[in-house]
């Protein structure tokens, strides 16, 4: 019994850590995810859609780096380090776009943080076979993300 409950503590906290990192996100950038003097580029979704997308994100993200932990053997302390590395320049990135309004520097922030989380991806698959592919979607969103961010800089220089 006390393994399978060190598995679900694991999952939960890896859970936890992303979401509270998105949490404390969006608290700090209350009321500033939609600014009206910026011109939004076409397929710009409505912002319910970023709070369902990052929540999935995050939740994945979890997963695979509890996947890792328990699991990953000697290649989960590398792949973990880029795991909170990762969510240290995802964080940043919405200090920077939506508190600061540095939309250039985002999107070259943006596309280091696409180039930690592809790394992140092929760490956790060495680690743990699947781990990897369940951040596919992410980086799927993050390249959308960086055409957003991009667009909306052109669009407003």
């Amino acid at each position: 019994m006390k393994g399978k409950t060190n598995k679900i503590l694991t999952y939960l906290v890896a859970i936890a850590v992303p979401l509270a990192v998105g949490g404390l996100s969006a608290w700090i950038n209350a009321g500033k995810f939609d600014d009206p003097s910026l011109v939004q580029p076409p397929l710009s979704p409505p912002g319910w859609v970023f709070f369902v997308v990052w929540t999935i994100l995050y939740v994945l993200m979890g997963i695979s780096a509890a996947r890792v932990q328990l699991y990953g053997g000697a290649a989960a302390g590398d792949a973990l380090f880029i795991w909170a590395t990762q969510l240290v320049v995802n964080f940043l990135w919405t200090i920077f776009y939506f508190s600061f309004g540095a939309l250039l520097l985002s999107f070259f922030w943006l596309l280091f943080l696409i180039a930690l989380v592809a790394l992140m991806a092929v760490r956790f698959e060495r680690a743990v076979t699947g781990a990897g592919k369940l951040q596919i979607p992410y980086l799927v969103w993050l390249a959308f993300a960086t055409y957003l961010n991009f667009a909306t800089w052109l669009l407003n220089r």
